[in-house]
């Protein structure tokens, strides 16, 4: 198909995560592994949530939506990267090409967003608790979803009219395991400067601003826990905010690696920390908010009990 009349949508070859042919197989079974523990994971917490009343809370809520994005990124990128694996295909076309970091950047754009509204549900849990029912109302949870995914989208598709607006020159290989940002600019023909100083601000007004929220928002927790005069209190307060915490570290380490830095300091490491972020943080998630939360282990206690007495 022609685009513009001047030139034909081209096919991109993955050169995926390495060219050993002895490494393929095992790649394959470890990430396929780690696909269907991120699937059984995320389904299951998710489930978890709507089956069990106690868990029926915003942060609870806000959760599912992010075990929600954590399957929809993790799917988009894993099942390609199998295939690749298993049949060494790696051929991607221009509209699936576009489409996968389309909807890639959809569902990463809004985690950010989710974790910044995690992040404040819990300062007005803990520095507000008075006022937290009318706060955090189940309106306002929707509304703050609702932003989350209304802001993704449009820089969605803010990133996706920059990447492949233009032409592209062969060869057409992407030094990557899926269609991102750095690997497909370079393949681009016209000048890309003003393009990599769009995606750049876009992404660092997405990550550092919710970063920015997340940082206020413990800072204003830090101090409302150590001013407690209870040492269960704070205890308590802590614990639920690890979890959450163990998720913001992993989560933006990676990304701010990958795409806070300027496009000549990308290397072959990229591919390292984004395994980390397309592949092991859907995993971990689900792990990281059930074995270090009481509720959610005695949530799945009661649900466990309640299934062998119906048996």
């Amino acid at each position: 198909l022609a685009m513009g009349g001047n030139y034909t949508q081209p096919t991109f070859i993955l050169l995926g995560i390495t060219d050993t042919p002895w490494a393929q197989a095992p790649l394959f079974v470890l990430f396929l592994l780690i696909y269907v523990i991120t699937l059984v994971g995320n389904i299951g917490l998710m489930v978890l949530v709507w089956v069990a009343p106690s868990l029926h809370t915003p942060m609870y809520f806000f959760l599912t939506h992010f075990s929600l994005a954590d399957i929809c990124y993790s799917t988009i990128i894993s099942p390609k990267m199998l295939t690749d694996l298993l049949f060494g295909d790696k051929t991607i076309s221009w509209a699936g090409c576009m489409t996968q970091f389309h909807l890639f950047a959809l569902f990463v754009t809004a985690e950010c967003h989710l974790l910044a509204a995690m992040a404040y549900d819990r300062h007005v849990a803990i520095c507000h608790p008075l006022s937290y029912v009318l706060v955090v109302s189940p309106r306002a949870c929707w509304q703050l979803v609702a932003w989350c995914y209304l802001v993704a989208s449009l820089s969605a598709l803010l990133y996706t009219g920059c990447m492949f607006g233009g032409s592209f020159c062969g060869p057409h290989h992407i030094d990557h395991f899926f269609c991102d940002t750095s690997p497909v600019l370079r393949l681009v023909c016209s000048d890309t400067r003003s393009c990599e100083a769009a995606i750049f601000s876009l992404a660092a007004a997405n990550g550092l601003g919710t970063s920015l929220v997340i940082l206020l928002s413990y800072g204003h927790i830090l101090h409302a826990v150590l001013g407690m005069s209870s040492a269960p209190s704070r205890a308590r307060a802590f614990r639920t905010c690890a979890s959450h915490l163990a998720s913001v570290a992993v989560f933006y380490g990676s990304l701010f690696f990958m795409y806070l830095q300027p496009a000549s300091r990308h290397s072959s490491r990229d591919k390292v920390a984004s395994v980390i972020y397309t592949v092991v943080s859907p995993m971990l998630n689900p792990f990281i908010y059930s074995l270090r939360n009481r509720e959610v282990k005695a949530a799945l206690g009661r649900c466990r009990r309640r299934m062998l007495n119906l048996c």
